[in-house]
């Protein structure tokens, strides 16, 4: 018997236990009171409130159920007993009803098991009910917000059943009875069982708090995570039709993606640039695991560090991984370790950061047996092949460039991590910031300074512009334009947050510096030699040789590395790959043991002759590869090209004219600066004549075409990381092409504002494909600036809404140069037609538009027809994959009937009828111009052929008619034959994919071979 009192004895203990867990422990509290009816509904929504601290959530839950008396705090008691078992399997009550009569009341008396049933099927469950018609996309909408979790997803779904009466409720009970059931465990074994709760509550301590970007601070990953966009990653140059993109996945779909690489693999392989959140994305399965809330199927999961790992020098058995490097069972190792072997499709390793794993794959060494022992990196590559624990799934996260294309034979699926979205960025400032207008304030300054908003994709940006919100919110200085501008503010912020109140520097700049100095060469001194031995975890005795004392590690980043040898010490890691860049950059330019000429390497990011780049680069910067031992050029010949890739850019921006004045006042010799600053200079802008100089001449008749590799896109960052625009004038000089192709370059908003700032130069306008990279809303504001410079832009595939369009048809129209947009699967919509119908109205000298697979309608269909009937000039008009209808095909062929120059039109899978076909016959009967058609994917039928057929008679234009996939059946082609026999311009009818017998398809063949079947 609890009574009120001993209840309010008890309330500091009961506060601490509800807010012990995450807000999910909490919300399960919730759910078991709301369905003993211990909470109304209206307690239930004061107590849910969004971005209440959970602590304050908890008090209020016990003011509530104190005042509902002895019973009430009972059942409070009762519930959070319950909640600490929710990871049980959700088994639905005996008397579940699945027809009852008050379907509404049973969801909430089995809310608990129904939200444990419908966790890992909530997207599923929307989809159909949806489809039914029980609720709205726009609803569907607001319980998809990546702020809320799956259970929170379900939860909201259950809500909305309480106040719609359209038979949502009846219709969740009767679903919900069919989801399958987690899975149960196959085992009775207690050591196995045993050892499964310990892994869990090993993995759940790891992975509860985010302290990788942090070293004063840990951050609750539960509060703080924020979904990126994650995407299968496509195939560079796949042959076929055209793909529709693929839909943004959830974490939860890891493992049940299509599109396989290699179906007999084992290993996801997650890749992203640095920063881009991979080991956070990690962190959140390993949490999700661990609490019993997602990836039930595997019963043992074991993280690993790869930069970690390559530290193990001794050789290692599959059991001496699992068990000596992740978590010991306490009883019973054979027995829990033949389980593993008996059982492989329940155990999920995930592997980290395989970029920062310096030895390269290689499947020439096979090893089959667990537990014989081997190097690390033999036993990683044979895991990774399936030689060892064949079926046990594995997760690898990389930087795209460290993967090679023996890997990839090994992988079942690829996903990309691209970043945050733009509703990413803001969801995750407002995490972090809860108080009242300060999240409001950084996101006006974001969207105000295009620059520093295009930076924030990256999540380890996101956190920086979090932890510098003063700094950017209260002081009068531009706010930073460069990746560089960023690094040196947070330096500046531990700095100042390092130093003792009464002596910091009033204002922040080159005294801050100039005091910590040791330090910073200190730490850039040590990250060089990581860098340089392709080491990125540190050891008292490496630190000691670095000169890196406890005062040097109290500025915050440094952290201890998180998995490590049980009963070791942890060592010490930077905050991150890109600060220890940053770093080693800063120790380039202001040590005194740095020759100048020793820059030259840094822009060698290959070995010696084995990259083409290597081999374009001037004699001077790939001077004699016999370096001395620990020297500055050995280090920079030993590191990876992609972290030499990060410092250059570093090196760049440190050595920019904004950044003179803060490094002069640090270094004691300005002459050994200035040099420093003319090499980097000269070896830039020589290394880009090069790259130019080796394009290969243009194919007579057509223009001169670049397809850039990663590293170009490199030397342009770097080179806006300077800020310096007579080099960027000198650099493209040199540059004489017609295309500039950069598809599947990983092209994202800070890409965009770097070629932006270079290409604005050009003497020539070229056409710039950007195709299937991540440019968005902001990449596109980034772009604007040589958009002068540009006779076409490709941008297919590149999350661009319709604010983004809107906003480069702004300025496209004062483009004289600019002639062609290919936007092809974005995300454009209704609201983006006035801006391009204003385009085809207002330029005259416009040649092509592709907005094929967006979501254009008849309305937006409508409005554009006006801006056709202004436009002489239009030659390609796509409209692949939309939905204009019979309505919108009205409006467009009205518009086309007397149109001068338009060539090609396609309106593929638009469901377009009978009655569209008849508008665009009308249109045929008109239209001199027009040459090819393409209609396939419609609805046209037999009628809609028969009336194309009729217009095709008094027409003098058309080549090709594309009719495939059109439900047309052999009296539509006699049709079409009638009129041939009349038409000698038609070369090409294609009907393929309709529905004719074997037998018509030979009679017809042989009528006409222009019927291509």
């Amino acid at each position: 018997m609890c009574t009120q009192e001993a209840f309010q004895a008890q309330r500091s203990q009961l506060v601490g236990l509800l807010v012990s867990g995450s807000l999910e422990g909490f919300e399960s509290v919730l759910d078991w009171l709301l369905s003993w009816e211990v909470l109304s509904r209206e307690d239930y929504e004061t107590l849910s409130l969004l971005g209440q601290p959970l602590s304050h959530l908890a008090r209020h839950l016990l003011d509530t159920v104190w005042k509902k008396g002895a019973w009430g705090c009972e059942q409070l008691i009762a519930a959070v007993q319950e909640a600490q078992a929710d990871s049980q399997s959700p088994e639905l009550p005996c008397g579940w009803d699945p027809h009852s009569a008050h379907p509404a009341r049973d969801l909430q008396s089995h809310r608990p098991a129904i939200v444990r049933r419908l966790y890992s099927h909530v997207e599923g469950v929307l989809d159909l009910a949806h489809e039914r018609g029980f609720v709205s996309r726009y609803e569907c909408d607001e319980i998809r917000l990546p702020i809320f979790t799956s259970s929170q997803r379900a939860r909201r779904l259950l809500d909305l059943a309480t106040v719609k009466a359209n038979g949502l409720a009846a219709f969740l009970l009767q679903h919900v009875q069919e989801l399958p059931v987690q899975l149960a465990l196959p085992f009775e074994d207690a050591a196995c069982k045993k050892y499964m709760s310990k892994l869990r509550t090993t993995v759940s301590a790891q992975a509860r708090f985010l302290n990788t970007y942090d070293g004063a601070e840990n951050l609750c990953l539960e509060e703080i995570y924020t979904e990126n966009v994650l995407e299968i990653r496509t195939e560079v140059g796949m042959a076929g039709a055209p793909q529709k993109s693929p839909a943004t996945l959830g974490l939860e779909d890891l493992f049940s993606t299509p599109g396989h690489l290699n179906k007999d693999a084992d290993t996801v392989l997650v890749v992203g640039e640095a920063g881009s959140g991979k080991s956070t994305l990690l962190q959140r399965l390993h949490l999700l695991w661990a609490t019993g809330r997602d990836f039930q199927e595997f019963l043992f999961v074991f993280p690993f560090s790869c930069r970690q790992l390559q530290c193990v020098a001794k050789p290692l058995s599959v059991r001496a991984l699992l068990f000596e490097h992740c978590c010991w069972p306490d009883l019973g190792q054979q027995d829990v370790f033949q389980f593993l072997l008996d059982h492989p499709d329940r155990v999920l390793l995930t592997f980290d950061g395989f970029d920062e794993f310096r030895f390269r794959f290689t499947d020439r060494e096979r090893h089959c047996s667990p537990t014989d022992p081997v190097s690390v990196q033999s036993l990683l590559f044979n895991l990774l092949q399936g030689n060892l624990l064949k079926n046990a799934r594995k997760v690898l996260t990389s930087r795209p460039d460290a993967v090679s294309a023996f890997l990839r034979k090994y992988v079942r699926t690829e996903l990309s991590l691209k970043g945050f979205s733009e509703e990413g960025i803001e969801l995750y400032l407002r995490k972090c910031h809860r108080e009242p207008g300060v999240a409001d304030r950084l996101i006006c300054l974001l969207k105000a300074t295009s620059a520093l908003h295009g930076l924030c994709h990256l999540p380890v940006v996101s956190w920086m512009v979090s932890k510098c919100h003063q700094e950017l919110l209260l002081q009068g200085r531009g706010s930073p334009k460069t990746t560089t501008d960023m690094y040196l503010l947070i330096l500046q912020h531990f700095l100042l947050h390092a130093s003792p109140a009464d002596s910091a520097p009033h204002d922040p700049g080159p005294g801050l510096l100039r005091g910590r100095l040791p330090t910073v060469l200190h730490l850039g001194q040590l990250a060089l030699w990581g860098l340089g031995t392709c080491c990125y975890v540190f050891s008292a005795k490496q630190l000691q040789a670095a000169h890196v004392d406890s005062e040097d590690v109290s500025l915050g980043f440094l952290v201890r590395a998180k998995r490590v040898v049980p009963g070791s010490v942890a060592p010490l890691e930077f905050l991150h790959i890109t600060f220890q860049c940053f770093f080693a950059a800063f120790y380039l330019v202001l040590s005194a043991d740095t020759p100048p000429s020793s820059l030259r390497y840094l822009f060698n990011c290959r070995r010696p002759g084995s990259s083409l780049l290597a081999r374009l680069l001037p004699a001077m910067c790939v001077q004699g590869s016999r370096c001395r031992e620990g020297s500055v050029e050995a280090l920079l010949q030993g590191a990876e090209p992609h972290n030499l890739q990060i410092t250059a850019a570093f090196l760049a921006g440190l050595l920019s004219r904004e950044h003179r004045g803060l490094l002069a006042e640090c270094q004691g010799s300005e002459k050994a600066l200035l040099r420093r600053q003319a090499c980097a200079r000269w070896c830039l802008a020589r290394s880009l004549h090069k790259h130019f100089h080796s394009i290969p001449p243009a194919v007579p008749g057509e223009a001169k075409s670049m397809h850039a590799m990663p590293e170009f896109v490199w030397l342009i960052r770097s080179l806006y990381e300077m800020q310096e625009e007579r080099l960027a004038k000198e650099a493209v000089r040199g540059l004489d092409v017609g295309h500039l192709k950069l598809t599947f370059c990983s092209v994202g908003p800070a890409e965009c504002a770097a070629l932006a700032f270079v290409l604005r130069h050009l003497r020539r306008p070229v056409a710039l494909q950007l195709d299937h990279n991540s440019v968005g809303d902001i990449g596109v504001e980034q772009l604007l600036p040589c958009l002068g410079s540009c006779t076409a832009l490709y941008l297919r595939d590149n999350n661009i809404s319709d604010r983004g369009i809107c906003k480069l048809i702004e300025h496209a129209l004062h483009c004289e140069q600019l002639q062609k947009l290919a936007l092809f699967n974005n995300k454009l919509t209704d609201g983006c037609a006035h801006s391009m119908a204003r385009l085809l109205a207002c330029k005259q000298n416009f040649l092509a538009l592709r907005l094929g697979n967006n979501h254009i309608t008849a309305a937006g269909a409508v409005v554009l027809a006006e801006g056709l009937r202004a436009n002489t000039s239009l030659q390609f008009l796509g409209f692949w994959g939309n939905k204009v209808g019979d309505k919108g095909a009205q409006a467009l062929a009205e518009a086309l009937g007397s149109h001068p120059s338009l060539k090609w039109l396609s309106l593929v899978g638009n469901n377009i009828g009978s009655v569209g076909a008849q508008a665009l016959a009308l249109m045929l009967e008109k239209n001199v111009a027009l040459e090819e058609l393409c209609l396939e994917e419609n609805h046209l039928q037999d009628e809609g052929v028969c009336s194309l057929a009729e217009g095709l008679k008094r027409n003098s234009s058309l080549k090709v008619l594309k009719l495939s996939n059109n439900c047309i059946t052999y009296l539509g082609a006699e049709a079409l034959l009638h009129t041939l026999e009349r038409n000698d311009i038609i070369l090409e009818v294609w009907l393929r994919g309709n529905t004719f017998s074997p037998e018509e398809i030979e009679k017809l063949s042989h009528r006409d071979t222009r019927l291509l079947l």
